[in-house]
């Protein structure tokens, strides 16, 4: 070994090999979500019968993608498109994501700004390292999905903002102030997951209105403070709402937002893997030059296929019908089911669903065996509880960076039917009953 200047040896001398990458990542975790559904096929293989609200994501059998895009993919593979796309996604499909905005929205988006991804965690993952240094500070709303992770990822400093139902598990810009000072990044999610609740615009531009502020008292050698908008789920909007950008509530935030978005939510094709992110136009190219590194772009046939699709208004707009009437069913299904088990003095406590695939539900603690008490989880004991009793599995809040009242979770109607949902209802009821507990 050769020593230093002072005689020790250096710091990579005296750390065994690859222990300093290991404390780089040590807080980094798997998916909890995915460990749950594990635990799901492991109890289906034993015959149990289980109603599956645990995973984001569709069944094909309940919902498949769009007939029109799947000939389209076809055909794009039948006339060979199978090469490499261009690193930052094929013209044709960047140029159709620019239209959509505009016409959706009357958002002017350039398309040399988008940069086609292999799904939208890629411009989330490239958001976060092109925007935040080592120690920054990240501000994002809890429960809110994998910004935890992400902050490991960047060595940055996370600061999560606890929200609850009083304001529909979604931060407003009072709750959002003492955090933004100094911040790097805020990240925000509408509809969101995971509680399939969404910005309304008054609190929306409100949030603006406070990063607006905070890069104005910024000075010119301060790096300003993003926003990061992941609006993946914004085609599963319910009730009249209408999904709330920040460029087009107020169009000075258009130099300091990135949107992230993409199609497995709009049209069941989570497989497919393509999204998108809209940069501002001084980081759209470091947006292309990174993700290029990476190699994160969609396969090239499924790019020509949502391009063509997305040229297709009649096409997309059926499309978005059918998932909304789809999901809607099923999530007013599961909703109404809930609210007669709490007419009926059963511990649920469910939350109007305004978008995305999902159902907020709380659940009060069971009694008996198998129930929380001291040193137990209480949230992790009614989640157990649920499972062998009802065969019902689903994600609790604590797995999005939730620690407020405990029995929170999150159902995931994308991935079963409504007959199956009035099967659980049935089951839970009788659940509950064997467990009676006062309403939470």
């Amino acid at each position: 070994m050769t020593p230093t200047a002072g005689g020790a040896r250096s710091e990579t001398e005296q750390s065994p090999p690859g222990e300093a990458a290991r404390g780089r990542f040590a807080g980094l975790v798997g998916s909890r979500i995915l460990a749950i559904a594990d635990e799901v096929r492991a109890l289906r293989a034993e015959g149990r019968q289980i109603c599956n609200l645990s995973i984001g994501d569709f069944d094909p059998r309940e919902f498949p993608i769009p007939q029109p895009l799947r000939e389209r993919l076809e055909s794009a593979l039948r006339r060979g498109e199978t090469n490499y796309p261009p690193a930052v996604g094929i013209p044709a499909l960047r140029e159709q994501v620019a239209a959509l905005y505009a016409r959706e929205f009357g958002l002017s988006i350039p398309a040399a700004s988008i940069v086609v991804t292999g799904g939208s965690r890629p411009g989330l993952f490239a958001a976060y390292q092109l925007t935040v240094n080592r120690g920054d500070r990240v501000v994002f709303p809890v429960p809110s999905w994998n910004n935890d992770h992400y902050c490991v990822l960047a060595g940055a400093t996370p600061v999560p903002i606890e929200c609850g139902i009083e304001t529909a598990f979604l931060p407003t810009a009072a709750m959002l102030a003492r955090g933004l000072h100094g911040a790097r990044l805020l990240v925000l999610n509408s509809p969101l997951n995971p509680s399939g609740t969404a910005f309304d615009s008054a609190t929306l531009a409100a949030i603006c209105d406070a990063v607006l502020e905070e890069n104005a008292a910024r000075s010119p050698d301060e790096a300003p403070l993003y926003l990061l908008y992941d609006q993946v789920y914004w085609t599963l909007t319910f009730g009249g709402l209408r999904h709330v950008i920040p460029q087009v509530l107020r169009p000075e935030m258009a130099p300091y937002t990135i949107l992230v978005d993409g199609i497995s939510k709009a049209f069941a094709a989570t497989g497919l893997r393509v999204g998108w992110v809209c940069a501002p136009p001084h980081l759209a190219p470091q947006f292309s030059a990174f993700l290029g590194h990476v190699g994160a772009w969609a396969p090239r046939p499924a790019q020509v296929g949502v391009a063509e699709m997305l040229a297709d208004t009649d096409a997309v707009a059926a499309a978005r019908r059918t998932m909304q009437r789809g999901l809607q069913r099923r999530l007013e299904l599961l909703h109404d089911g809930m609210l007669a088990l709490r007419r009926d003095g059963l511990p649920v406590q469910p939350v109007a669903p305004a978008g995305a695939m999902y159902l907020s539900v709380r659940f009060g603690s069971p009694k008996g065996p198998g129930a929380a008490g001291p040193g137990r989880d209480p949230t992790e004991a009614i989640r157990r509880y649920l499972l062998d009793r009802a065969g019902l599995a689903a994600v609790p809040f604590e797995v999005f960076g939730f620690h407020g009242e405990p029995g929170w979770f999150r159902l995931s109607v994308g991935s079963v039917s409504e007959s199956a949902i009035g099967e659980l209802l049935v089951r839970l009821r009788g659940a509950l009953e064997e467990s009676p507990e006062r309403q939470p």
